[in-house]
């Protein structure tokens, strides 16, 4: 918001979003007094839409899937002549969101790796970024449901192409990406390696967050978690982070999905 220019503030800007950066965009632009509309796809949990509206976005729901609600956002800003925040093709999105990897570095600690769930690749690539001046050690592993491998599968590919998904827990990081997206090339460069959790070690995680630390997580912050667990014996010794992006989820959605209790004893199996 900061970086509009006072014409761009006036006309107001739109966004895509499948919650979370729709809320921050929202939250932001009610701060600094700049009109917004946030278009989502209509299967987007109602808490997550409940909260965008709470700070008065003009909010548009798509009867579609994710990339149609952020075609159909850039279609608009292109129409009324607003800006477009993408909610990771976008090179000063991806920045602000690297200064997580500015904040783990200042700590202090010397990290081995980070973990970090991948969607459309802003964030991990922002954090990636940032690490590899600052600490230019430290792994960077990106962590994918495996029903949702969109980006991880274009990384292999070396392009941008139709993935087939399945239903996740992690809404926050699922959907198809837009094309010609800058986070590509960058995350191509930043992460060292990839992981895919299934589904239950998704849920594990969100279980063991709530029983262990009394946080109740999404399904997106349960990924990076998830990816940890995985890769527990390659880790062992090792100091990681793991970035828990959100806490954005209904609590009906949450004992929904983690209605079985995880039979493992989660949280002791990833301290060993």
């Amino acid at each position: 918001m900061r970086l509009l220019s006072p014409g761009e503030r006036e006309r107001g800007v739109v966004t895509a979003s499948t919650g979370n950066h729709g809320h921050a965009v929202a939250l932001a632009a009610r701060k600094a007094g700049v009109p917004v509309s946030v278009f989502a796809a209509k299967k987007t949990a109602p808490s997550k839409l409940a909260a965008i509206r709470a700070h008065g976005a003009d909010l548009h729901v798509i009867d579609g899937v994710e990339l149609e609600a952020e075609l159909s956002a850039r279609a608009e800003a292109d129409r009324s002549g607003r800006c477009y925040i993408s909610p990771y093709n976008d090179m000063d999105v991806m920045a602000g969101q690297g200064t997580l990897g500015i904040e783990l570095a200042e700590a202090g600690h010397r990290l081995d790796a980070v973990f970090v769930s991948v969607g459309g690749g802003g964030l991990i690539g922002g954090i990636g970024t940032a690490l590899s001046h600052l600490s230019p050690s430290t792994q960077i592993i990106g962590c994918w449901p495996e029903n949702s491998p969109v980006l991880l599968r274009a990384l292999e590919a070396g392009f941008i192409h139709d993935v087939p998904e399945s239903e996740t827990i992690s809404d926050g990081t699922a959907g198809a990406l837009e094309p010609g997206t800058v986070t590509l090339p960058v995350c191509a460069e930043v992460i060292d390696q990839y992981v895919t959790v299934s589904e239950g070690l998704i849920k594990s995680a969100m279980w063991a967050l709530a029983d262990h630390e009394h946080w109740m997580v999404e399904g997106a912050a349960g990924v990076a978690l998830a990816g940890l667990a995985a890769l527990k014996a390659e880790m062992e010794g090792k100091t990681v982070a793991v970035i828990l992006c959100g806490r954005n989820i209904g609590a009906d959605t949450f004992a929904s999905a983690l209605a079985q209790r995880p039979q493992a004893p989660f949280m002791k199996a990833v301290e060993k």
